[in-house]
């Protein structure tokens, strides 16, 4: 099932100077790999996301994740609700296409980031920011397009955050789920909760696809080359889902 893509989703500090990945948004795929502190013992998810984000003044490197481009290029643009957005890099991508985008996080410092390099581009006014925890609030389904980029946390379950994001497509809308393989971890990751993560195999089955209304466009796992914090050379595999919800 295994697919290899060229990395584009890594932390600002494990790339080189000359290179570009994703998650300046809110994808936690390099947290604890890169150094970060998750501040797990934070009381609430803002507190441990807010911790994280001011540490550095910038986490991600900007550019959007290579699954969403792969997967999103060709799609009409209509409205779309980037989940976990981060520092906004999938938001602004989006937006550049002609979406126009909810970007929804649960930390005030991202999105303060995130509103602050879109204000110096041309498309900031097709993206919307919102702070929300997932673990509260559910989306209506109205997007034409749903992302969940690497939405990972210790403190929201991934099968939760799949069935809210997969609620909020709606009919003949596109859900995109990406996340990491429990088994596809590079050699230096500092992820010992391997229930974070999630087979394509299990996503299709919290989700129901089997069953609801769902045509299933891609369920694979992909692997992608990653540089380390130290520089070296590695791989990751990322579980892949993009379906389309009948109209």
């Amino acid at each position: 099932m295994t697919e290899k893509t060229h990395d584009g989703g890594t932390p600002l500090s494990e790339q080189p100077t000359s290179a570009g990945t994703h998650r300046h948004g809110h994808q936690h795929e390099g947290a604890q790999q890169s150094g970060l502190n998750l501040h797990e013992d934070a009381d609430n998810a803002v507190d441990m996301w807010d911790g994280m984000y001011r540490e550095r003044t910038k986490v991600w490197s900007g550019n959007p994740n290579p699954q969403l481009v792969a997967e999103a290029k060709d799609l009409k643009p209509g409205r779309a609700l980037d989940l976990g957005c981060g520092e906004g890099g999938d938001a602004l991508w989006l937006a550049q296409q002609g979406w126009t985008v909810t970007a929804v996080d649960v930390s005030a410092v991202a999105l303060e980031r995130a509103a602050a390099h879109a204000a110096e581009t041309s498309h900031r006014d097709r993206i919307t920011w919102q702070q929300q925890d997932l673990t509260e609030w559910t989306p209506e389904p109205v997007f034409d397009l749903v992302s969940a980029q690497f939405l990972h946390s210790p403190l929201l379950p991934w099968r939760d955050s799949a069935l809210k994001a997969a609620a909020a497509v709606a009919p003949g809308g596109t859900l995109l789920i990406v996340g990491h393989h429990p088994h596809g971890l590079p050699s230096w990751s500092h992820h010992h909760d391997s229930g974070m993560f999630f087979t394509p195999e299990q996503l299709a089955g919290a989700l129901r696809l089997d069953r609801e209304p769902w045509f299933v466009n891609v369920l694979t796992d992909r692997e992608r080359s990653v540089t380390g914090p130290d520089g070296e050379s590695g791989t990751t595999l990322d579980t892949v889902l993009r379906a389309t919800k009948h109209a």
